[in-house]
């Protein structure tokens, strides 16, 4: 209940002048980001469909390998892990991924069910991540050596998503496009402009999206493993929602599964492992208890729901269910 209570008193003591206009500058950044998160987003999505045209790769692929690389995450997790700050570093690896596999996923799935056949041996591997980073939680410190096996094993991973996905039928037979992307004429500057240009402006918007909830949440006192596992992960990957969501909507599933698959290795493998190796920190008991095997379950459900081929509405809605059963166990230890 502290939390609670220094919410209230921080909005009877500052709630005029000063408080306010932050707030409102915070509101509106947050806004204006996520208006420009959609508009990039799209942009980015029809250059991500043409660079797999121009080199004949799936578009799953793309997305992958470009989607999946967030720059913020990993500068927050490292910069926090260099400054001791475990909760934090952890927090962008398990509850970023938790929110991308919960949230992100679930709520896109909601407004947009999502039909894709991955592969199975893609399935098996996303499932298979998250139990690989428990590696670096062996001993109660991230040592470097699971650090350089979590990043040998990206890149193995990038490398067997490439040869697996060549020839894969991601949108079946239905919704398949009439001919081969890569039999029309693309110029191959306009595909990589548009993505050059979505990547761009797509970290502009996050940054926005970034500063208004950080700004509102540093007003406000929260214990450290709900600040870094539940509120800093979700200020962070707000923008996730969105970029699952809108290659959904616009008939894409193929590239919403690549960001979710590409996302989620990169966080747990190459994140951690970056973490690990460059910056190791003291590993707290609760991440071992309840982040991990709380990201290992809901990416195995989410798994078991692809497996099939389709994730629906019901199944958007049973993962949003699970996340907030795992912010208010959050809030509950932390009160």
């Amino acid at each position: 209940m502290e939390a609670l209570g220094a919410v209230f008193r921080a909005r009877r003591a500052g709630c005029s002048g000063r408080w306010c206009v932050i707030a409102a500058l915070a509101v509106g950044a947050f806004l204006l980001g996520v208006v420009i998160v959609v508009w990039s987003t799209e942009r980015l999505l029809d250059g991500m469909v043409g660079v797999a045209a121009l080199l004949r790769a799936a578009p799953f692929v793309v997305a992958v390998v470009l989607s999946g690389l967030e720059a913020e995450n990993v500068a927050v997790g490292v910069v926090a892990a260099r400054s001791g700050n475990a909760e934090v570093a952890l927090g962008t690896v398990f509850g970023g991924s938790s929110f991308l596999v919960c949230v992100a996923l679930g709520l896109a799935a909601v407004l947009f069910p999502l039909r894709v056949r991955l592969p199975r041996g893609v399935l098996l591997l996303l499932a298979a991540t998250p139990v690989a980073g428990g590696l670096a939680l062996i001993g109660g410190v991230t040592q470097r050596v699971a650090g350089v096996l979590l990043l040998a094993g990206f890149a193995a991973s990038m490398v067997y998503l490439v040869r697996a996905c060549r020839r894969h039928d991601f949108l079946g037979e239905e919704t398949a496009e009439p001919e081969p992307t890569w039999a029309r004429p693309v110029r191959w500057w306009r595909p990589v402009g548009l993505t050059l240009l979505g990547l761009g402006i797509l970290v502009l918007g996050a940054e926005l999206i970034n500063y208004g909830t950080e700004t509102l949440i540093q007003r406000f006192s929260f214990p450290a493993a709900l600040m870094g596992m539940v509120i800093t992960p979700a200020a962070i990957e707000a923008e996730e929602v969105i970029r699952q969501a809108v290659p959904a909507q616009h008939g894409r599933h193929d590239v919403a599964a690549g960001n979710l698959v590409g996302t989620v290795l990169y966080f747990v493998l190459f994140n951690l492992g970056l973490i690990a190796l460059v910056a190791p920190v003291a590993v707290p008991g609760r991440v071992v208890v309840l982040d991990w095997p709380f990201l290992v379950a809901v990416t195995w459900l989410a798994t078991a729901f692809l497996w099939r081929g389709h994730l629906t509405r019901w199944h958007g809605a049973v993962l949003l269910g699970l996340y907030a059963g795992y912010v208010t166990t959050h809030v509950l230890i932390s009160t």
